[in-house]
């Protein structure tokens, strides 16, 4: 998927330190005292991480800045890089270097590329489903695992989807409570125009077409349309007519993000992707 993609890796400065703390966790007090106990210091052997199902990679410099903090002498040559589509058998990465090394990290490597490559996939499903149907991209939500936000951010791009907001302090984004202090959709969006600096974009959530209306009036550059069937999705995309971005959100699946797309819509956000999406079966064995 990376042709379509253009995937930008993350910068080894912001993953290192999530895979130091992984293998921090592991090591414990004592380091790996079974592998220390039983593999020879001299071994060294040749392996290869191999994917068990379909799939889409994503994880892949996670795993390997995981070999390399164990000994940086491990030899890791990338074979399927982030975005790639495996079937059961295909080889991700071939491993060559200390036994001790390839075995104590194998598992944090491991964790971290099948759970990226779970929300990859999952991510690319929805794509694929909703493709035929409209311009509708996917994209994910502050669902995230906490500690691993960019890791699963970036593993949402490799599926195909697009980022949602980073964090609370990228974009002004008016929820249900919000509204509900604020004492209605009008005094929200007014007071988050008045605050907000003149690059930051507001998006308001609107469960009804009386809200979308209001929303639309004082000037919402976008709009998310919570739990609309594809009727209501219709009439809030002709009601909108390009003056916002239309987001529709809320109990989206494989089944149903076709019809959702079909809309019109631009944007179509969903959360299970990042805090549900099973993990894609990869595993190490010996070459």
């Amino acid at each position: 998927m990376t042709d379509d993609l253009h995937l930008v890796p993350l910068p080894r400065l912001m993953i290192e330190p999530i895979v130091r703390a992984a293998l921090m966790e592991d090591l414990g007090r004592a380091g790996d005292i079974t592998t220390d106990a039983i593999v020879p210091a001299s071994l060294t052997m040749n392996a290869v991480i191999a994917a068990r199902q379909d799939g889409v990679i994503s994880g892949i410099d996670a795993a390997v800045i995981a070999f390399g903090l164990i000994d940086p002498t491990v030899a890791v040559t990338v074979v399927r890089g982030d975005g790639a589509r495996v079937t059961p058998g295909d080889v991700v990465i071939r491993l060559s270097g200390p036994a001790r090394a390839i075995i104590t990290a194998e598992r944090v490597a491991l964790n971290l590329l099948c759970r990226m490559s779970g929300v990859a996939t999952a991510t690319a499903s929805l794509v694929d489903a909703a493709r035929p149907h409209g311009k509708a991209r996917i994209v994910c939500t502050r669902k995230t695992t906490p500690g691993l936000r960019a890791l699963e951010k970036h593993a949402v791009r490799a599926g195909g989807g697009s980022n949602h907001r980073f964090g609370l302090d990228d974009a002004v984004l008016i929820k249900d409570n919000h509204v509900a202090v604020a004492g209605g959709i009008v005094p929200a969006i007014t007071r988050a125009r008045a605050y907000a600096g003149h690059l930051v974009k507001i998006e308001c959530e609107v469960d009804t077409l009386v809200q979308l209306e209001e929303a639309l009036s004082v000037g919402a550059d976008a709009v998310l349309l919570d739990n609309m069937n594809p009727d209501q999705l219709r009439e809030a995309v002709r009601m909108i007519d390009g003056r916002a971005i239309a987001e529709a959100s809320g109990r989206i699946t494989r089944e149903t993000v076709g019809a959702v797309a079909a809309s019109g819509v631009d944007l179509i956000s969903c959360g299970w992707i990042t805090h549900s999406a099973p993990i894609i079966d990869l595993g190490l064995d010996d070459a």
